[in-house]
């Protein structure tokens, strides 16, 4: 069975992983190919799926719709993540790429991936990059006007430091529900810069991205050390792969993150899912953390 966790005391209930959807137009899939593979995450327990709206030079909410409109019954099955507030050169009338946090802007942001995701709400919205001109009573206004709207249901924001997440959540009637930050074995930085700390003062438990560096863990010869010690942790633990063991990882932190899985092969989405029973000792931990960093604790 797949764990199930609240994001946050009054947030919504995700899978424990996620399945993330941001290099979906790399993936080659037919629409049919996609629904399949939308389904069978879905029946192995991992309904929650992660979006944005300027995912696949802003193609991958549409793709993903179009699939899952040829399963109708999935939709109640499952959580839509999606987020908004960067405006890339993917778009012609950027002419430089900026965030963009106005009220209007992300209402509209909103009402648009509600159609291209062919779907009537939005499970949780976050901001997706702190913007240097954000005006929180605007984008509290405006999740204020979505809540009541019954267009999006819980809110959230994506890489936000712990003094920028204090202040929309100081004009917002309802608790944010995450922060998805970067997490991984070779991105630390969110374990000691307070971010992770916040979240678990206010039982919130992060989303986490990028949990394999992008890909960079398996192929950078700066990481053969620690891809060495995974691999002995691995065999420490029965894990069938290196892959299993950062997941594990991950999970031992306290605020109990939520892994976001990148990939599109459902192999190793399934492989993913034994990371949920791998107990790692604390040591292990920090023998990881070490490789990783390239030196001990203080």
């Amino acid at each position: 069975m797949m764990q199930r966790i609240k994001t946050a005391p009054q947030g919504p209930e995700f899978s424990r992983l996620v399945m993330g959807y941001w290099r979906l137009m790399e993936w080659g899939m037919t629409s049919r190919q996609l629904a399949s593979f939308i389904e069978e995450h879905v029946d192995l327990g991992i309904t929650t799926v992660d979006h944005a709206d300027i995912y696949g030079g802003y193609q991958c909410e549409a793709t993903f719709g179009k699939a899952l409109q040829q399963l109708g019954h999935v939709r109640n099955k499952m959580q839509i993540v999606t987020k908004c507030g960067i405006a890339t050169r993917a778009k012609t009338e950027n002419k430089i790429g900026h965030y963009i946090t106005s009220r209007d802007y992300i209402i509209h942001g909103a009402e648009n991936s509600l159609k291209n995701l062919a779907t009537d709400r939005l499970d949780l919205l976050l901001i997706h990059r702190p913007d240097p001109l954000m005006d929180a009573d605007d984008v509290a206004e405006a999740f204020i006007h979505l809540h009541q709207s019954g267009k999006v249901q819980h809110f959230g924001v994506s890489n936000f430091t712990p003094s920028q997440f204090s202040l929309l959540q100081s004009r917002l009637p309802f608790t944010l529900a995450t922060n998805q930050v970067e997490i991984s074995p070779v991105c630390q930085y969110s374990l000691l810069d307070g971010t992770l700390d916040q979240l678990q003062q206010l039982r919130i438990h992060p989303m986490a991205w990028s949990c394999l560096g992008g890909g960079s863990l398996f192929k950078d010869d700066q990481y053969q050390s620690l891809r060495n010690e995974l691999q002995d942790v691995a065999i420490e633990l029965g894990a069938e792969n290196i892959e299993q063991v950062v997941y594990a990882w991950i999970m031992r932190l306290p605020s109990q993150p939520l892994p976001i899985i990148g990939s599109g092969k459902i192999e190793r989405v399934r492989s993913a899912i034994h990371a949920l029973s791998l107990e790692m000792d604390r040591q292990q931990w920090f023998r990881i953390r070490k490789a990783a960093l390239g030196y001990d604790v203080p």
